[in-house]
C-alpha cells in the first residue's frame, strides 16, 4: 500500500473489524502461507511503529511468525514513476530479513531502479531515510530557488547558470533534475506552470516530520523553520497553493 498519512494507515491497517491485521488474523485460522504486508507511503515514524508492533504481537500470538511488516517509502515523484526508476528505502525486521528483503525487491524492482532499492535497517529506518531525504530536498527548493532567482534578477542567462551550478558546488537534485526556473529545462513541473509535480502542501508536510524527527533523536535544526514560513506564505497564495513544491521560485521571483 502506499497511504497518504498516518490516520488512512491506521484505518487501513488497524480497524479491529475491517482492518488489514484483522483480515490477516482471519485468514491465518485457515491459511498457514507467509504473509507480506508492505508500507510505501510516507508516514509519520511513530504510526509505522504503532503498525509495526501490532504486526509483531498478533504475529507472535497467533500467526505462528508467518506475518511481516514493512516499511518502504518511496522517493522520486511522478517523474521516477513515469519512468519506473522510483527509489525505495526499505526498514525490515533483522530476523525476516534473509528471506523477506528478496522478496520485496522482487516486487519493488517492477516500480523502481533495480539499484535504487535498499534495506535501510529494521522496520522504521526506510521511514527515517525517507523524512532526512525530504527534509533535504525540501530545504534545498528553497536555497537554489533563492540563487537562481539572484541571477535572473542580475540579468543572467538562468540556463547557463545552472549549467555552471552543475559541474560546481552549488549542484543538487533541484538544480539537475527539477530545474525551478521555467522553460530552462523541458518535460520539468516549471515548464508545465509547475503542475503535476510533488505540490508544495506536501512538501511542507516532509519537511515536519524531519523536524519532529529531529527533536524525536534531540538533533538541533536551523533551516527548516525558515524554510516552513517561506512555504506557508506561498501555500497562503492563491497563485502558487497546489503547484509543484519548486513554484517557490515564481513566489521570490514575483514578490
Amino acid at each position: 500500500m502506499m497511504l497518504p498519512n498516518s490516520p488512512a494507515v491506521k484505518a487501513v491497517y488497524l480497524d479491529a473489524e475491517t482492518g488489514v491485521l484483522a483480515g490477516a488474523k482471519a485468514a491465518g485460522t485457515s491459511n498457514a502461507e507467509t504473509k507480506l504486508i508492505m508500507e510505501c507511503g510516507t508516514i509519520e515514524t511513530t504510526t509505522i511503529m504503532a503498525v509495526a508492533r501490532a504486526t509483531q504481537e498478533l504475529s507472535t500470538s497467533s500467526l505462528s511468525d508467518t506475518l511481516t511488516f514493512v516499511d518502504a517509502p518511496v522517493s522520486g515523484g511522478p517523474m521516477g514513476a513515469q519512468a519506473a526508476t522510483l527509489t525505495f528505502m526499505v526498514g525490515c525486521s533483522p530476523a525476516s530479513a534473509p528471506a523477506t528483503y528478496p522478496v520485496v525487491k522482487s516486487l519493488l524492482r517492477h516500480m523502481g531502479n533495480k539499484n535504487g532499492i535498499f534495506l535501510c535497517g529494521d522496520v522504521g529506518a526506510g521511514t527515517a531515510f525517507k523524512v532526512i531525504n525530504n527534509y533535504l530536498s525540501a530545504i534545498t527548493s528553497l536555497a537554489a530557488s533563492e540563487a537562481l532567482n539572484i541571477g535572473v534578477k542580475a540579468g543572467l542567462d538562468p540556463k547557463l547558470l545552472t549549467d555552471v551550478i552543475n559541474v560546481s558546488g552549488g549542484q543538487c537534485w533541484v538544480t539537475t533534475k527539477s530545474k525551478p526556473v521555467p522553460g530552462v529545462q523541458p518535460n520539468v513541473p516549471s515548464s508545465r506552470y509547475y503542475e503535476d509535480g510533488f505540490r508544495i502542501e506536501l512538501c511542507a508536510k516532509v519537511l515536519s516530520m524531519g523536524t519532529d524527527l529531529a527533536k524525536m533523536v534531540g538533533a538541533k535544526t536551523i533551516l527548516d523553520t525558515p524554510t516552513q514560513y517561506a512555504f506557508k506564505e506561498v501555500m497562503g497564495d492563491d497563485r502558487y497553493k497546489g503547484k509543484d513544491a519548486r513554484v517557490v521560485y515564481k513566489w521570490l521571483n514575483e514578490n
